[in-house]
């Protein structure tokens, strides 16, 4: 009989044993595990065809007619409708005066914290601004060289839909102020008074409260004064903007994919995105935490977490499912709308790991194992990088320098964030002043000329000729 309820008692406590080991690894994990195999970067065109036929048909209207520039009563009719403005509304524009009382109505801790996060960002931009500079080198007979200039006008788009980003005024006014840029247009819907507050700080010159793809139609192509009914100003006359840059809406992405040629834009964003390199030395707590911070972005952003260590991948995915319950909502309801689209990926090593991430070219890569300046050095592609425990993707977002406008969907491969240089004209000049000492020059263009066939470039190189 003892020997029998040894026996069960060893059975029930093997049992136990089994049942802690599964309970251990969720059984329904926040994270889909996908094998390295499985990971493929999709290219997929961040324009919404049904976007781009709605935004075509806002631009038109906003141009009816024929004009060149768009039409105030058109803008204001346009943002009635959508939602801009109210539909008693009769202004597009909000007054300096206005922005400047949103400041002063802060807290004095939110003050200093735009104040410094408007310092750090100019500092990094100007730091970029200072790395490029006019040049000039020798050619034979004369001189040859590149000035470095501002587009005239840059026109900055600030998401104002799930959540007022204020960091996006930040990121985008003050990179075109530190290029040098003479004249700044912000453009956000129904901004909050911190949007406005941040709009002061920066230095924008006009502030339109429109949004989506009359907004980007707005700074394009510019919009004529308004007047009232007595003849006087009543909106200040808008210039095309040379470059418009900032995140938005599909309506945005579509609305710039049109202008894009008759000005220049920074990229098509698409959803947001942050990859993780963890190991198992990575604080499991920390990654969860940054995993869901991008997740609450928006419903289809996307968390990514690749390990070598399954252990690792097991202990996020509990944190990531314990930490997004505490969320208040709606953050919580779309972070975990997102987490159901994003993944987790198990490689035998770490330069598996890298493997995996730079076939994603993610728009955020962390860094969060032994060695990690040493494995960030080692990965090829990304728009942001974040080295390290202590360097919280958060941290970018709000400003330690490098700007948070950072490419989406794979275009890290071939393209960097915002910077100071998307508002810089980088034109080259030469000039000669010995005619003698261009002589084989001369002949060497001739000879040229005529091997491509191009018989008018060659005589008008001949007449160089001493």
């Amino acid at each position: 009989m003892a020997s029998r309820l040894l026996a069960t008692a060893a059975l029930f406590l093997s049992l136990l044993s089994i049942a802690a080991a599964f309970s251990s690894t969720p059984t329904t994990a926040m994270l889909t595990r996908r094998t390295p195999a499985e990971v493929q970067l999709e290219i997929k065109d961040p324009v919404d065809p049904a976007a781009l036929a709605q935004a075509t048909a806002i631009l038109d209207e906003l141009r009816a007619g024929g004009r060149s520039a768009c039409s105030p009563a058109a803008l204001l009719a346009v943002a009635r409708r959508l939602g801009d403005v109210p539909k008693d509304g009769t202004s597009y524009t909000v007054p300096a005066a206005r922005c400047k009382e949103a400041y002063d109505g802060l807290s004095d801790d939110e003050r200093r914290s735009l104040t410094n996060i408007h310092g750090r960002v100019r500092a990094f931009a100007d730091a970029q601004r200072a790395s490029v500079a006019d040049v000039e080198v020798d050619i034979p007979g004369g001189k040859a060289g590149q000035t470095v200039s501002p587009c005239r006008a840059a026109g900055c788009y600030a998401p104002g839909g799930r959540y007022p980003l204020p960091s996006s005024v930040l990121m985008t006014v003050v990179t075109a102020r530190a290029a040098g840029c003479p004249y700044v247009v912000l453009a956000s819907p129904r901004p909050a008074p911190i949007t406005l507050a941040a709009a002061h700080v920066a230095g924008a010159d006009v502030v339109l409260c429109v949004g989506g793809a009359q907004a980007i139609g707005a700074m394009a192509y510019g919009v004529d004064a308004r007047l009232d009914e007595g003849g006087t100003e009543a909106a200040p006359a808008v210039p095309p903007c040379d470059v418009i840059v900032g995140p938005g809406n599909k309506w945005v992405t579509a609305a710039k994919s049109i202008v894009n040629g008759h000005c220049g834009i920074d990229m098509l964003a698409g959803p947001s995105e942050v990859l993780v390199i963890a190991d198992k030395t990575a604080d499991a707590q920390i990654v969860a935490a940054d995993l869901i911070a991008q997740a609450e972005h928006d419903v289809v952003a996307r968390a990514i977490l690749v390990s070598d260590d399954g252990d690792t991948i097991d202990k996020v995915d509990a944190e990531v499912a314990r930490q997004v319950d505490a969320l208040p909502e709606p953050n919580r309801s779309t972070a975990k709308e997102a987490l159901a689209q994003s993944f987790s990926v198990l490689c035998r090593d770490i330069d598996e790991c890298i493997a995996v991430s730079d076939r994603l070219a993610p728009e955020h890569l962390e860094i969060q194992t032994a060695n990690a300046q040493e494995v960030g050095d080692r990965c090829a592609n990304y728009g942001g990088l974040f080295v390290g425990t202590n360097c919280a993707e958060v941290l970018g977002d709000y400003g330690a320098g490098p700007n948070h406008t950072l490419p989406t969907g794979g275009t890290g491969r071939y393209t960097g964030g915002l910077s100071v240089f998307n508002f810089l004209r980088i034109r080259t000049w030469m000039r000669i002043d010995r005619k003698e000492e261009c002589q084989g020059m001369v002949e060497d263009s001739v000879r040229m000329a005529r091997l491509e066939g191009l018989e008018g470039h060659a005589r008008a190189a001949e007449a160089r000729k001493l």
